[in-house]
């Protein structure tokens, strides 16, 4: 994640950059420097997600059972049915690790979009700000570009089949969330919320010690900036 870690010293390191205000070097170049460092940081994140057990094996992001699921889990492996449920974990985890690199264009766009205002109002916003951005800008869309590729990985699977005709009804009643009402939906969510909470979490760590956590890419910038 170091590459993410660059990207977020280079947003942080950007206030003292507009604040003194330097003759040298204008709003735009900052921004577009703070761009560039962003875009590697985003790919970074899809790199690591989207590697085999990038979801699976990482218990932050791992998808469990959805909650109609998981209240009948008990009663399933007592009726033989455990090797399913195992099956459709794993599966829902891999079709979220296939889907993630549907996020890299979207999320490099999003960053090359960014104007100088809205780098203004992510540096001067809270601790999530830059992933709150990703969001307003990517999340529609991304949940568009996830759903066939989760589609094509649950729908071989006769319990998540089974899972839809049942979660549908329940829903229906109000008894199961209706983004849940559907297997793909639930990890498609799930997998947007994985994506997501990799950039808050390397966001909040960079707020918190910037000067510790800033690599030799943001010095290399900042250090040709300052002569």
């Amino acid at each position: 994640m170091r590459c993410i870690l660059r990207a977020f010293a280079l947003l942080v390191i950007c206030v003292p950059v507009w604040a003194a205000g330097l003759a040298n070097i204008t709003d735009g170049e900052a921004s577009g420097g703070l761009r560039e460092a962003l875009t590697q940081g985003a790919n970074r994140a899809v790199q690591v997600l989207g590697a085999k057990d990038g979801f699976l094996g990482n218990p932050k992001v791992k998808i469990p059972l959805p909650d109609g699921l998981a209240q009948a889990e008990p009663a399933l492996r007592m009726m033989g049915r455990g090797k399913d449920l195992d099956k459709l974990v794993t599966a829902m985890n891999r079709a979220a690790e296939a889907a993630v690199p549907e996020a890299k264009t979207l999320l490099v766009d999003a960053v090359k979009q960014m104007s100088v205002d809205d780098a203004r109002r992510i540096l001067g916003g809270g601790d999530d700000s830059v992933t709150q951005y990703f969001k307003s800008k990517t999340q529609t869309r991304l949940t568009e570009k996830f759903l066939p590729v989760v589609k094509g990985s649950t729908d071989r699977l006769a319990l998540a089949e089974q899972y839809n005709k049942i979660a549908g009804q329940a829903a229906s009643f109000g008894l199961v969330k209706g983004e849940d009402a559907q297997i793909e939906g639930y990890v498609t969510r799930r997998a947007l919320d994985g994506l997501y909470l990799m950039i808050a979490e390397e966001e909040r760590a960079i707020r918190s010690n910037p000067v510790a956590a800033a690599g030799s890419l943001a010095q290399k910038v900042f250090g040709a900036l300052g002569r």
